[in-house]
Formats: structure tokens, sequence, C-alpha cells
């Protein structure tokens, strides 16, 4: 699905270009590729991760990276990540609303479980592999390379938005 475009005008190869960084992404983490992650990111960019940990620097988030992403290849669940929503703030300024879906290595949306259930509090704990992101990036254009400059990823555990899952 095509995200929603807000925000200043900019031509089609700035979304487009947007859309690639967050498949990008992507790519990295469901292949485990640290490099390929860390070519998302500003030298000073800052990341928050979805447990609250706050990493500043490039330097800092490929540690993390590299510690945390290559033990992640043989794991049975990935994400899958969708641009939702891209607001160009400035033509080089731009946040962009990630959908982050836990899904099998073959593609199966594990997140479904949540969809109208009576509890779905409680399917958070038996279900962690199941629970999505909700990812914030903030990019910046620098010589015509749009990269992270700023990021929040948050799981999503409030029981409302869980039940409603779209």
């Amino acid at each position: 699905m095509a995200p929603e475009i807000a925000g200043v005008p900019v031509p089609q190869d700035d979304v487009d270009a947007v859309l690639a960084l967050v498949a990008g992404v992507e790519h990295a983490q469901q292949n485990a590729l640290p490099d390929a992650f860390m070519t998302a990111f500003r030298p000073d960019a800052f990341w928050t991760t979805a447990h609250g940990r706050r990493l500043t620097g490039a330097d800092a988030i490929g540690a993390f990276t590299r510690q945390v992403l290559p033990a992640t290849a043989d794991d049975p669940v990935t994400a899958s990540y969708e641009a939702e929503h891209i607001l160009f703030i400035r033509p080089d300024i731009a946040a962009v609303k990630v959908r982050q879906r836990p899904v099998t290595r073959d593609g199966e949306a594990l997140d479904e479980v949540f969809r109208g259930h009576a509890d779905p509090a409680a399917l958070v704990v038996a279900r962690p592999d199941a629970v999505p992101g909700t990812p914030l990036y903030v990019l910046a254009k620098d010589e015509g390379v749009w990269r992270i400059a700023a990021a929040q990823n948050t799981k999503v555990v409030d029981p409302q938005t869980l039940a409603s899952l779209a």
C-alpha cells in the first residue's frame, strides 16, 4: 500500500528514495546485515531501541547493531517494514511513520493473532514474537542522500491498538 504523503511538495524521486531507505532497513534486518543497516544512518544520528535504550552516534548504533543483529540470522521470525506516512517537513527533512510487523521467514504476519482478541494484553505475554513495532524515523537529505538522523522504535503494547490492527 502506498504511504500517505504530506507536507511540502517534493519530487517523486525523494518519495522513492525514502521508500528505498525503509526497504533497505527491512532487507538489512531480515538478512542480519549490520553494515547494510548502518548505511541508513547519519554519523551523528541517535536511535532509541524498542526497549528504550538510547544510542547516540553511528559508532554506538553500529556497536549495538553488530552485537544484536547477527544473532537473529537463524530466527524463525523477522520483520517487515512499510512506510505508512511520510511528512516532508522541509524539502530536505522528513518524518516517516513505519509499520513494523513480525513475520515468519516465509512472510506470514504474526500480529494477526491480536485482531479482535478478547484480551490482547494477555496475548502479549503469551506471544511476544507477535508484537508489532511502530518506528518513527526522522530523515535528513545530505548531499542528495536520505539518511536517518533520529529514530524511535516502539513496541505496540496498547490493547486497543493491538485488537484493532488493520
